[in-house]
């Protein structure tokens, strides 16, 4: 029974995939947290589906995958912002039309091209494919993305919660906001290895939108995220061993589940806090 049990650990492909799933947990859980607080779950949607056209064009050019992932979601981001402040179509439209014609400029282009990658790879992830390379690159990314959102927490919440606040405080709202956007194409380059494009957004949403319900303390929901978020990502991997499944489905598969029983809680609670008539 015990030998069953342990029997993911013994191969090297899942104990990487174990690993990536640790290094990019962290990360995306923290930003979860502020996307979920500034009601940019839609922006991780697009910059994650945005990025296809950049990854294309750097394969074309020889440039690193990742650096054309990066520079595409920096562009998506940008674009979307000016568009948005410069036109009176609302902030979702404009992403709604600008990631959808990103991603469709990305699949023309990697259906114009004969490429070793696959493209089921860049959409859903290859975590049992996962190399020593891939390992570097996320924890590199993770570390710097962790870092930078521990150090500068405060000012981003107070950013999500009150930008007018924040802007009379004398915080450099304009550096925040573009650097939480190059901060979340850092984050999506990172995950896209272990997810792919199209379930990195569960990443980025669902481990806030649990501790949000969950906890009222910002600092509470940044750590309960994590927990959350670690847990969904070591248990789905080993779950897609036994289950053969893909390990990327089943770890968003489990991620839901778990916002399911926070939501039932939730209503237990506010149904027992609320007073009877």
């Amino acid at each position: 029974m015990i030998e069953t049990l342990v029997l993911p650990f013994q191969f090297g492909f899942m104990q990487n995939a174990f690993l990536i799933g640790a290094i990019v947990a962290v990360p995306t859980a923290l930003l979860s947290c502020f996307l979920v607080l500034r009601g940019w779950a839609l922006m991780g949607d697009a910059v994650s589906h945005a990025v296809l056209p950049g990854i294309v064009l750097a394969y074309v050019l020889g440039f690193p995958l990742l650096l054309g992932a990066f520079g595409a979601g920096m562009v998506t981001t940008l674009a979307t912002g000016y568009l948005s402040s410069n036109s009176r179509v609302k902030q979702d439209t404009v992403m709604g039309v600008v990631f959808s014609g990103m991603f469709g400029l990305g699949i023309v282009l990697y259906t114009s091209i004969t490429s070793e990658v696959h493209l089921d790879h860049i959409l859903f992830g290859n975590m049992l494919g996962v190399g020593a390379h891939d390992l570097w690159t996320a924890g590199s990314i993770a570390l710097a993305v962790t870092a930078a959102l521990l150090l500068k927490w405060k000012d981003l919440m107070l950013h999500a919660f009150d930008p007018a606040q924040a802007r009379a405080s004398g915080l450099p709202v304009r550096l925040l906001h573009y650097g939480l956007l190059a901060i979340l194409s850092l984050t999506i380059v990172a995950t896209l290895t272990a997810t792919g494009l199209i379930l990195a957004v569960g990443l980025l949403i669902a481990p806030g939108a649990v501790a949000f319900l969950t906890v009222r303390s910002f600092g509470r929901m940044l750590a309960v995220a994590c927990l959350v978020c670690l847990a969904a990502m070591l248990g789905g991997v080993y779950l897609s061993f036994f289950l053969d499944s893909a390990p990327a489905p089943t770890i968003i598969l489990l991620m839901t589940a778990i916002f399911v029983a926070a939501f039932i809680r939730h209503m237990r609670l506010a149904k027992r806090a609320s007073p009877v008539p």
